[in-house]
């Protein structure tokens, strides 16, 4: 294919409001996903945003970018850096959009979930380095399965991105979607993949991770029991842990969350539509 047929399957691509199911759904804000397609080539480009590796997959024999957005993305004008095999590195722009987030206040019983002490602490730095390490995992892939399903059934108690207050104390956005259900109930692998760490943290609880491919990774808090190995495959709507009230809750839930390019971004956007939150 010529340079210029090239350039025009981009910019057609680019103004396209249409793109295949088989792919997550864009919503190009922070905590948000951008789906960019880097046109035609026979070996897969190396995209990275702010210094990290982004997910690649084709589809219809274009190459998409698949971007996880950080909570803390400004709005407006982005860059890429796209490299192809035996090619000069160019850059993709995007723009993202403004989302206001709404406040969370929660009261925590056990001041030590909010004001760790100096025991806790060396606790929580030796959670924090394992966690790292599990959200920095990649696994090259072409086999990714983006069609999650729900967990566990459930009502969605909590948000993603919620800037959150415990005990009136501001803390982090709320990284995930809580879903509340009751001890023991079952929960389900939302895709397929690799169990790539299972242990058990402070504020986190009893926790699972699966790696489904290029840095795409789901985590799994509060559990009440693991079924699942380290190492192990597990396939979408294998049982893999039990929801429990582990770690910093007020009760029984799971809280959920999806890391894209070791990015916390929103699961529901891996999900069906009827099968989501409130629209956001």
């Amino acid at each position: 294919m010529t340079a210029w047929l090239q350039l025009s399957t981009l910019i057609v691509l680019l103004f396209s409001t249409h793109i295949s199911h088989a792919l997550p759904e864009a919503h190009t804000v922070p905590g948000g996903i951008a789906v960019l397609p880097l046109g035609i080539s026979e070996k897969p480009p190396v995209v990275r945003f702010k210094k990290r590796k982004v997910m690649v997959v084709q589809e219809d024999q274009q190459w998409f970018a698949i971007v996880g957005l950080p909570l803390t993305t400004k709005v407006g004008t982005h860059s890429l850096k796209v490299k192809i095999p035996g090619h000069v590195e160019r850059k993709i722009t995007f723009s993202v959009d403004k989302k206001q987030y709404p406040e969370q206040h929660i009261t925590i019983k056990n001041k030590r979930m909010v004001n760790p002490n100096q025991y806790d602490m060396e606790k929580i730095g030796l959670d924090r380095t394992r966690i790292r390490r599990a959200l920095k995992h990649w696994q090259d892939t072409q086999d990714i399965q983006f069609d999650f399903i729900k967990p566990v059934q459930g009502a969605y108690s909590s948000a993603f991105g919620l800037r959150r207050f415990f005990n009136k104390q501001a803390r982090k956005p709320h990284s995930g979607l809580d879903i509340a259900a009751s001890k023991g109930t079952p929960i389900l692998a939302p895709s397929t993949g690799t169990v790539i760490e299972v242990g058990e943290y402070f504020f986190n609880g009893n926790t699972v991770f699966i790696d489904h491919g290029q840095g795409l990774i789901s985590m799994y808090c509060h559990l009440d029991s693991t079924l699942v190995k380290k190492g192990q495959l597990v396939k979408q709507g294998d049982t893999i842990a039990t929801v429990g009230k582990t770690g910093r809750v007020t009760g029984p839930h799971l809280h959920w969350a999806v890391s894209l390019n070791n990015t916390m971004v929103d699961p529901s956007l891996f999900m069906h539509p009827k099968d989501r939150p409130n629209k956001r």
